[in-house]
């Protein structure tokens, strides 16, 4: 087991949140047939038809898994069963629970990339998450120059290049964790979030606009899923108490 496995642990029988607690899964997206079928069963009938519209399999299990383990962790908050969750949708896209179950205050987000995804789970706080695969990105420089900050762009330019690749991810995934968060993807212009992006540097919002006030509201944090990803989870206010959960077969 590496160091990064020991930080996810197997979850805890009783899953109840405070309001300061957060709680973050981590999960394959490499599930066997047999249990791809089990999760296709649970979604529901527009789910379905959102998966039966993916022109590659690969894509369609991918979605099948990713939206089934959703409500398979959900519905172990809720004390229900998997088919029973109901969701309705921000104009942004962002997934929220929907009626009677709304009124739990349960928030969530998640994000996949290549073969992991994430999970994260909360009340009473907007939250948002964002995973990123570790992969050679053409001229950092050059698209971090559109879409970054000055003060970033100063830093990342300053950083050794061996550095640069993973500095810049730091900042898209922070950037976007915490426009996930709002309900904004990528609707706002990057550089109008800054953050701290240097490997070993704390994850950190500078400011929000330029507001510093702003950015003081929320709590940053840096994920490590695996060693060739990078991860990024945003939450509403500070005060909060993180744990690390991994997802297998066994729990649901």
């Amino acid at each position: 087991m590496t160091d990064i496995d020991s930080m996810w642990c197997p979850p805890q029988t009783d899953l109840a949140l405070s309001s300061n607690d957060v709680h973050v899964w981590r999960a394959s997206l490499d599930q066997s047939a047999f249990h791809v079928q089990h999760l296709q069963q649970i979604l529901s009938e527009d789910e379905q038809i959102r998966a039966a519209r993916f022109h590659f399999e690969r894509d369609r299990k991918r979605f099948i898994i990713g939206r089934g383990l959703l409500r398979t962790i959900l519905s172990c908050y809720l004390e229900i069963n998997p088919v029973e969750v109901q969701f309705c949708y921000g104009s942004r896209g962002k997934p929220a629970l929907a009626g009677t179950h709304a009124e739990s205050n349960l928030r969530f987000n998640l994000s996949h990339s290549q073969d992991i995804c994430l999970y994260a789970v909360t009340r009473d706080r907007q939250i948002g998450v964002d995973v990123e695969y570790i992969r050679s990105v053409a001229e950092v420089e050059t698209i971090a120059k559109r879409f970054f900050s000055a003060r970033e762009n100063a830093v990342l330019r300053a950083l050794p290049a061996p550095q640069k690749q993973q500095a810049f991810l730091n900042a898209w995934t922070r950037k976007e964790a915490y426009l996930k968060a709002i309900g904004e993807g990528l609707a706002r212009p990057l550089d109008q979030i800054e953050v701290t992006l240097a490997p070993g540097e704390p994850a950190m919002l500078l400011s929000i606009e330029g507001d510093r006030i702003e950015s003081d509201r929320w709590s940053l944090q840096e994920l490590k899923p695996e060693l060739d990803y990078v991860a990024a989870l945003a939450v509403e206010g500070t005060g909060t108490c993180t744990r690390c959960w991994q997802w297998d077969a066994s729990n649901g």
